[in-house]
């Protein structure tokens, strides 16, 4: 562990039978990574290894943009206040769940339910449990396909948007239909 990135790597060579991830040395050699996967990692080669702490290297991810139409949402922890909005996207003539995503400002959260009560299409339901929070509500509250946000994100998984999208702002220059699967094309 004390020795540098480049002494650890040399001695991982060696070793029969794992695989090692590929090396660039440079940012430009980097680029391809940051246009087809989740990101890089960029270390700097003198430094020693430091378990548990991100000394020495930094994630550079990949972030990409969609417009996507806010299809229903979620209740946050507080009571009245808003946790996510839940997405989807056209793929042909049909609206298809593609994730959820937040980002929003307190006061955002105690606002949004009110500005989105216009939209409720009075069906509400109950998702999956999830992985990540045991015993939290996954309640949605649906809304007719009619509001577009801009979003980040950085990762699609089996056709959905993982890894904490994050609201940009509202797009009410764009149509619901405009908002279509093939941008979560690599």
């Amino acid at each position: 562990m004390e020795h540098s990135y480049d002494e650890r790597r040399v001695a991982l060579e060696q070793v029969d039978g794992i695989e090692l991830a590929p090396v660039v040395r440079t940012a430009a050699e980097a680029e391809g990574w940051l246009q087809t996967e989740e990101g890089v990692i960029a270390k700097q080669v003198g430094e020693p290894y430091h378990p548990g702490e991100r000394v020495g290297m930094v994630k550079v991810k990949r972030m990409r943009t969609a417009d996507c139409v806010v299809v229903g949402w979620r209740p946050g922890k507080a009571e009245g206040t808003l946790g996510a909005v839940i997405l989807g996207m056209y793929e042909d003539d049909r609206l298809r769940p593609v994730g959820h995503a937040s980002g929003f400002s307190a006061k955002e959260k105690r606002e949004l339910p009110e500005k989105l009560a216009p939209y409720e299409t009075g069906e509400r339901g109950s998702g999956e449990p999830s992985r990540w929070s045991q015993g939290r509500d996954m309640e949605w509250i649906a809304l007719r396909p009619e509001l577009v946000v801009e979003i980040t994100f950085d990762h699609v998984s089996d056709g959905r948007i993982r890894h904490g999208a994050k609201v940009q702002r509202w797009r009410e220059d764009k149509a619901p239909r405009e908002c279509t699967y093939d941008q979560l094309d690599d």
